[in-house]
């Protein structure tokens, strides 16, 4: 009897260690499907992506593939990829910028959704203020592109003392864009300054909304707007050579078309969104209660060659944009 117990033990430790092997090989075999909805090209958010794939393909190797598809700064169009998505059963969803997280959202409620290049969570999800905690209580979370707006408003007065009009330009569209446009106005009015909205709907009508903003205000401030970062050769052919200086929100619309930003690094906000789907895929990590991260260390830039057309001084503190052209410059005659 006791020996018929004894192969009984064995074989269940036999089965129990078998199991053990099987699920930790079942482990170093998964594999995981990633989709990724970005809303339209430009640099901020193409460097975001990068950061994103290069994260999990760092952790991950050839254990996870990427379908990744640009909307081409349509709306519908997000809806219409993160829906193809959906009915592929993808295993995460990472959406790039606000239109993008607002269609994967109304697309799904049950797979992972983790946003980069968004703003202000609450603002894109329609979330009171009152009722946010940093983390969504849904199937999103993600890193936050916002930089202190407070200190974007107060490089008026460090770099323009002599702007006395300031015109807010941005996409009427983006809902993040009139959050932080907002912010600033209500921060610069405080300071004493005259504040002025011009809003345009879309990148048909940026060009004659630039014009009157041009031709009414001192300096303009552009936040971290898409439309305005895939159009900013317009923005820049109306503003440089009337003489008026543009604070933007982000690096690459500032070397676009402004004079100065404080900003971010997309990569790296898109390289922490991936390291955060590694925690959800892997790891089994609870979306929902994954509080939004934000970038670790804001720098504040300038343009040098728009800045000395301007004839704007830039004080110590600040590093200098070098564009691709004036680096290659360099390079050739070195």
């Amino acid at each position: 009897m006791k020996k018929a117990m004894l192969k009984v033990l064995a074989a269940g430790m036999a089965l129990s260690m078998t199991a053990a092997l099987g699920a930790a090989v079942s482990a170093e075999d998964a594999t995981y499907e990633v989709g990724i909805c970005q809303l339209v090209q430009h640099p901020a958010l193409d460097a975001a992506t990068e950061g994103f794939k290069d994260a999990l393909t760092d952790k991950l190797g050839e254990s996870v593939s990427f379908d990744e598809q640009n909307a081409s700064g349509d709306s519908a169009t997000c809806a219409t990829i993160v829906n193809q998505f959906v009915s592929k059963d993808v295993d995460l969803i990472m959406a790039n910028a606000t239109a993008s997280l607002q269609a994967a959202a109304a697309a799904t409620a049950d797979i992972p959704i983790l946003g980069t290049s968004i703003s202000v969570y609450n603002v894109a999800l329609d979330i009171p203020d009152e009722e946010w905690t940093g983390s969504t209580g849904m199937n999103i979370s993600g890193t936050s592109d916002l930089a202190p707006l407070d200190q974007q408003a107060a490089m008026f007065a460090e770099l323009l003392p002599d702007a006395k009009t300031v015109g807010l330009l941005y996409c009427s569209a983006e809902p993040n864009s009139v959050y932080q446009a907002d912010t600033v106005k209500a921060a610069l009015e405080e300071a004493g300054v005259t504040c002025n909205v011009y809003t345009f709907a879309d990148s048909n009508d940026l060009a004659s909304i630039t014009t009157t903003a041009a031709e009414e205000c001192d300096a303009l401030y552009v936040p971290t707007d898409n439309t305005a970062a895939s159009n900013t050769e317009i923005i820049n052919n109306i503003c440089e050579p009337a003489g008026v200086p543009i604070i933007a929100g982000e690096e690459g619309i500032c070397e676009g078309c402004g004079i100065a930003t404080l900003s971010i690094s997309y990569y790296d906000i898109g390289y922490k969104t991936g390291e955060m789907a590694y925690d959800v895929l892997v790891n089994g990590a609870d979306v929902s209660t994954m509080p939004v991260e934000f970038a670790p260390q804001f720098v504040k830039k300038y343009v040098p060659e728009r800045c000395e057309a301007l004839g704007v001084t830039i004080p110590d503190g600040y590093e200098a944009i070098v564009s691709e052209e004036a680096e290659s410059e360099t390079e050739t005659e070195a």
